[in-house]
């Protein structure tokens, strides 16, 4: 019996609470994690850096590479602090304020640059868009709101303001203190969060390059504004994330499927490796197996072209975090067989050359034959 085929659609884990063990690490490494996420929206330097040496030392022992990702929290627009949780209700009067703390009753915001671009009839919107308040006046840096939706809002949850650009540096004084961590500590590739324009990704590769290390970067498309700049932003990064959290909740979820497949096929066209991330089994954070749904979701996204598929709460803080893994595994490589190498190399749209003429001569014969390597 032939072996079976490498599973070509790689697969990446965000480390966490639930998977900070070596044997944990290891049961994901066997079930099919190919690169490690560090997320550095949490933990320490010091969690990070043992779960560092952890997958090195698991990457020796399984006999393969697993790459090591840093991600970077990024200008991410945030509620500051807040003596206790605040429940709203729908039709409620709220003042945000663009401070890092706030006087009683009120949600503080930080970075402060976000009250310098507040105007009447912006949507706000908080904890991945599930509380949602509508600007109705703004004066002095405060902006008082109608709860649209409400709920619960606890201290540091995400804040979106979808179509309004904010003027922050794409890297804050933690993300550089994070850069230089992670690089001293030799990971493979630095995640940029929320990437504005192909400037952002120019800015972090000069840092990079700056300190002698060759760590790629990836750009995480969440923001309008990186779709805007997609093609600029591709000719300088060395990949791409469709991060479809915080990219659903700037243009919609109606049309994340649209942008999810328009950033493959651009990345593919110009030879960037893509990693589709965000609630592909999200369920599995407290069930053992799959939604059909979410089996769906993962098998259109290796069908679209995904170089990789990432794994966030699933695995960092989900019960069954190597079960997550080895569905993914089982759906990619499902899936696989079905495709063809023409599906993964979109046609040039000039005439072709010689060179590629023979290439492809050679990827229909190989692919005839059911040539195995």
């Amino acid at each position: 019996m032939s072996a079976e085929l490498p599973r070509r659609t790689k697969i990446v884990a965000t480390l966490g609470p639930a998977s900070s063990s070596r044997e944990t690490v290891l049961e994901l490494a066997r079930a099919g994690m190919d690169a490690a996420r560090l997320n550095f929206s949490h933990g320490t330097h010091e969690d990070h850096a043992q779960l560092m040496e952890v997958v090195r030392e698991v990457s020796e022992e399984v006999e393969r590479p697993i790459a090591i990702i840093a991600d970077l929290q990024g200008p991410k627009v945030r509620i500051g602090e807040l003596d206790e949780p605040v429940t709203l209700d729908r039709g409620d009067e709220v003042v945000v304020a663009a401070e890092e703390s706030a006087n009683d009753g009120e949600l503080p915001v930080s970075p402060t640059a976000v009250g310098e671009v507040l105007q009447r009839g912006h949507d706000i919107l908080i904890d991945d868009g599930l509380i949602h308040l509508r600007v109705e006046s703004v004066e002095g840096g405060r902006a008082r709101c109608m709860v649209v939706t409400g709920g619960v809002v606890a201290p540091h949850k995400g804040v979106n303001v979808p179509g309004v650009p904010v003027p922050i540096p794409s890297l804050t004084r933690k993300d550089m203190d994070d850069l230089d961590f992670a690089l001293d500590h030799g990971v493979d590739f630095v995640a940029l969060s929320f990437v504005r324009s192909a400037a952002d990704v120019r800015d972090l590769k000069d840092l990079i390059a700056g300190t002698g290390s060759h760590a790629h970067v990836i750009a995480k498309i969440e923001k309008a504004e990186a779709v805007d700049a997609l093609d600029s932003i591709l000719r300088e990064t060395d990949a791409v994330m469709v991060a479809r959290g915080d990219l659903g909740v700037e243009i919609g979820p109606a049309l994340v499927p649209l942008i999810q497949k328009r950033i493959i096929l651009a990345a593919l066209e110009r030879a960037r490796p893509v990693i589709t991330a965000t609630q592909m089994l999200e369920s599995m954070i407290y069930h053992a197996d799959p939604t059909r749904a979410e089996a769906s979701d993962v098998a259109n996204a290796v069908l679209d072209g995904s170089s990789a598929l990432m794994l966030s709460g699933e695995t960092a803080l989900g019960e069954f975090p190597v079960e997550a893994v080895a569905y993914m595994d089982q759906i990619s490589r499902a899936v696989e067989p079905s495709l063809g190498y023409r599906h993964e190399l979109p046609q040039a749209s000039e005439e072709p050359t010689v060179g590629q003429a023979m290439s492809n001569a050679a990827c229909d014969i190989a692919e005839s034959l059911g040539a195995k390597a």
